[in-house]
């Protein structure tokens, strides 16, 4: 069968969806050196919030990059249901914060500022291009732990066009979410699925696996420059 390749709009939405991957796990990099800076200073603060960069992380951060230092005060700046842990941040904020993290963490929070405007430039530009969607976008998110971003991930992925996958399992298959296939003197075992190279995590097909013991899909061997778990004959383009 021929390759499937899609159109040029949706050549272009892989594009910026695959690169909003990428600007997001930076963003989230710069998260992780602010959790590593806060373990520098002993403060306890991602024992106690569960984001520390989110509303209430980010008021107590500002706050001690301006100079203050009394954990009481600090904890006092919790917002919403973090009002409830206020001892425990009294208690994880009572450490020592130098000028030096003041000025790593400023820096980190500046980046995720920036990484996350240019994310939202991106995501303006993929809402362009799938306004003709908002169907099938409200639809796709309802699948659970998929989202709105998630949805454009799955159009841009497929192409929004089911007709080319001769099945859900062959879909499962192409987008390498299914078990391998092994089989030994012709009694079929599951396998763990193909390992996730650079190309699958670029484009990141978020799609459920229903736990089931029967009919799951398997994939056969890769061909060069498709996705891990590409099946030897692909989708036909429409």
């Amino acid at each position: 069968m021929a390759s499937f390749v899609p159109e040029r709009r949706i050549r272009e939405l892989r594009d910026l969806t695959r690169r909003r991957t990428e600007l997001a796990r930076a963003a989230g990099w710069e998260n992780q050196r602010v959790e590593k800076e806060l373990e520098d200073t002993g403060m306890k603060l991602c024992a106690v919030l569960t984001n520390v960069t989110g509303a209430s992380g980010r008021a107590i951060l500002e706050a001690l990059i301006r100079g203050e230092r009394d954990p009481v005060h600090l904890a006092g700046l919790a917002r919403g249901r973090a009002r409830n842990k206020i001892p425990a941040l009294t208690g994880a904020l009572d450490r020592e914060f130098t000028a030096h993290h003041a000025f790593m963490i400023r820096h980190c929070l500046d980046e995720t500022d920036r990484w996350n405007t240019v994310i939202a430039a991106f995501g303006t530009r993929i809402a362009a291009l799938l306004a003709d969607r908002e169907q099938d976008l409200d639809l796709l998110a309802t699948i659970p732990g998929t989202g709105r971003p998630g949805a454009e991930i799955i159009i841009a992925g497929t192409g929004g066009n089911m007709a080319q996958f001769h099945s859900a399992h062959h879909l499962a298959s192409w987008t390498g979410v299914c078990p391998g296939q092994n089989e030994s003197a012709g009694v079929s075992k599951s396998g763990p699925p193909v390992p996730a190279t650079a190309a699958s995590n670029a484009c990141p097909l978020p799609l459920p696996w229903p736990h089931s013991r029967t009919r799951r899909p398997t994939s056969a061997s890769s061909s060069p420059g498709w996705p891990p778990g590409a099946v030897v004959n692909e989708p036909s383009s429409p």
